[in-house]
């Protein structure tokens, strides 16, 4: 009789060879797939209330909750992104345009005036502050320009998501049996590590995400109030600030006030001051990091860092994986010690 040891190492070989060749050959569209089972998470609730209402048709169900995704989602962040490039390419020629022809301080009357009245020390900051800006604008075209020249790659990536987003809803809750049954896990500790991967999927993107997105809008709505150029831009930096806690849109707006007292525009710059305060923190304060906080379960601290150390590690979507990694630690943990 063949001893079994032989061939359960034999399989194993077998099963550690297949499963790094099929990270392999996943590896291109990881991301897509990612973020696929991400936006399932989130939009499970609508996909049960559609499924409702089709009569249990859970391919039919699944095929118009992408339709509202592409609708209010997909198609306004393409339009955004198309806005955002057209105008940080206007704004990078137009500075680069006359930065050629003259300095910044005469680019922007007063501006050298007003900042050698702070310290002497800004006496010869023209040149180098010129370039700075240059350099942060070219960063910014050329990494958006790379965007647009690597469509067919977003686009691949993009039918990738939606199909995966299409199958993960659809056939979601047998995947989820599946794993629970290849787990060596007990199942209560199975349902434990998925609910609370399931509230902190909800809280990043309905949480954090959501409030981002809406003090980007407000940034960019004081911004165009009170001229700041190129609102869209500054807006969308500032929803990206606003990830991070004890950052916050104040890495863009305060820039921003102290660029509108500096070119003389001294009641905009108390006015972007009294929006900053009033509208955009209002809405941080309302419903911020205390919200998220509370609902994922992690020190304030613990999120900065894994927020920081998410975008470092994972790039854009760094701020979704980050969180959702320490917190699937931190659940492992209480499980471990429950069991011990």
């Amino acid at each position: 009789m063949t001893s079994k040891k032989p061939r359960l190492y034999f399989l194993l070989i077998l099963l550690s060879l297949s499963l790094v060749l099929s990270f392999f050959v996943l590896k291109p569209f990881l991301y897509s797939l990612i973020l696929a089972s991400v936006f399932a998470i989130v939009f499970q609730p609508l996909y049960r209330q559609l499924l409702k209402r089709v009569r249990q048709q859970t391919w039919l169900a699944s095929f118009l909750t992408i339709l509202i995704l592409i609708t209010f989602i997909l198609i306004p962040l393409t339009f955004l992104v198309s806005q955002i490039f057209q105008e940080a390419q206007g704004l990078y020629f137009s500075l680069t345009t006359n930065f050629n022809q003259q300095s910044l301080t005469e680019f922007w009357p007063g501006l050298g005036q007003r900042l050698s009245a702070i310290s002497p020390i800004f006496d010869n900051l023209s040149f180098d502050l010129n370039q700075y800006v240059q350099n942060i604008l070219s960063f910014f075209v050329q990494n958006l320009g790379l965007v647009f020249s690597n469509l067919a790659k977003i686009i691949a990536n993009l039918f990738v998501f939606l199909i995966a987003f299409f199958f993960l809803l659809k056939d979601g809750e047998q995947l989820k049996q599946k794993i629970i049954s290849l787990s060596p896990l007990t199942k209560n500790d199975d349902e434990i590590i998925i609910k609370k991967i399931t509230q902190a999927v909800n809280l990043v993107i309905k949480g954090s995400l959501l409030i981002a997105i809406l003090q980007g809008l407000s940034s960019s709505i004081g911004f165009l109030i009170f001229g700041v150029p190129n609102p869209i831009i500054w807006g969308t930096l500032a929803a990206v600030g606003a990830l991070v806690p004890s950052v916050g849109t104040a890495i863009v707006i305060v820039p921003a006030i102290i660029y509108l007292y500096l070119t003389g525009q001294v009641i905009s710059a108390i006015g972007l001051l009294a929006w900053g305060i009033l509208a955009v923190s209002l809405i941080d304060n309302l419903l911020g990091p205390k919200f998220v906080g509370k609902g994922i379960g992690l020190h304030p601290l613990l999120i900065l860092l894994s927020v920081l150390g998410g975008l470092s590690l994972f790039g854009p979507i760094g701020f979704i994986l980050g969180p959702l990694t320490v917190r699937l630690l931190v659940s492992l943990l209480d499980i471990y010690t429950s069991i011990r």
